[in-house]
């Protein structure tokens, strides 16, 4: 199912997204669902009922502006180097296990929302990152991988923004992955139903041009993996998002170096979830 969160400029509220529109799932008995309520099979299985049965108010899609489906999460969890093409344009061995890194929840933005860049003028350089997030459903600790999928909220697509000045400089990611604006997020929320997470197409295109192109079959560590792995270290609760990581194909490893510049448009794109589109502007 394709569940987005969205405004029509008052409050904001989530709707399910059938062939070009919008139902309103507030209208539902159960009002508004938490993510816990996304995560559950039986929930999903009486909105689809309801829903056939119109029950709900519907909405034109180009009336109202989608949101990032988890505007404030709990914690971002990222796994670098978990692509086979990206760990060969390092020429990095491939890890024996997850390397794991946070990136600050206040660097949420929606969909249509501009990337801030933090000194067009100075030394920052500011690099693109096409990623599969998934967002947990349940509060889970030390689960099973193949379980782990039943404690899935749904998918999303995340462009994982890194200001690479600072990443080089401090020695680690946290600040270089965290100014404002550096996690859009959107545009939907696609439950595992529909998808198979890993098996997906990824691309990122900067000003229509390709600059990321990959699947999910890439990944050194699948989404059953991943969320087993970080569930033994740390308890995952309703709201947080896991980004999987980025495939090959990033700026900074290109030659020449491209680093993204105000005034262009960066688009992510994941198959079956669609497409993050995020100008760039300078502060």
């Amino acid at each position: 199912m394709r569940f987005v969160r969205y405004t029509d400029g008052t409050t904001p509220a989530w709707g399910l997204e059938l062939e070009q529109t919008i139902h309103a799932l507030s209208d539902l008995p159960w009002g508004e669902p938490s993510l816990n309520d996304l995560a559950n099979p039986s929930y999903r299985s009486h909105v689809a009922a309801r829903i056939e049965n119109g029950a709900s108010t519907q909405i034109d899609p180009t009336a109202v502006s989608l949101l990032a489906p988890v505007p404030q999460p709990g914690k971002i969890v990222c796994c670098g180097l978990n692509y086979h093409d990206h760990a060969q344009e390092q020429g990095e061995t491939v890890p024996d296990s997850p390397m794991l890194f946070g990136k600050a929840p206040t660097a949420v933005t929606n969909p249509a929302d501009p990337i801030v860049h933090p000194d067009p003028e100075g030394p920052p350089q500011v690099d693109y990152e096409v990623e599969l997030a998934v967002v947990v459903g349940d509060t889970i600790s030390s689960v099973d991988e193949a379980d782990a999928y039943d404690h899935i909220a749904g998918y999303t697509v995340l462009n994982d923004v890194s200001e690479r000045t600072a990443q080089n400089e401090d020695g680690q990611f946290f600040r270089g992955k965290s100014y404002d604006t550096f996690a859009p997020m959107g545009p939907r929320l696609v439950t595992g139903d529909d998808i198979d997470p890993n098996a997906l197409d990824v691309e990122l295109r900067v000003d229509g041009e390709t600059k990321q192109s990959s699947n999910t079959e890439q990944f050194i560590f699948d989404v059953g993996e991943l969320v087993a792995y970080i569930s033994e270290a740390m308890t995952l609760r309703p709201g947080d998002v896991i980004s999987t990581g980025t495939p090959g194909g990033v700026g900074i490893f290109r030659d020449p170096v491209e680093v993204l510049e105000p005034g262009q448009t960066v688009e992510a794109e994941i198959e079956g979830i669609g497409t993050l589109r995020n100008p760039v502007v300078g502060r």
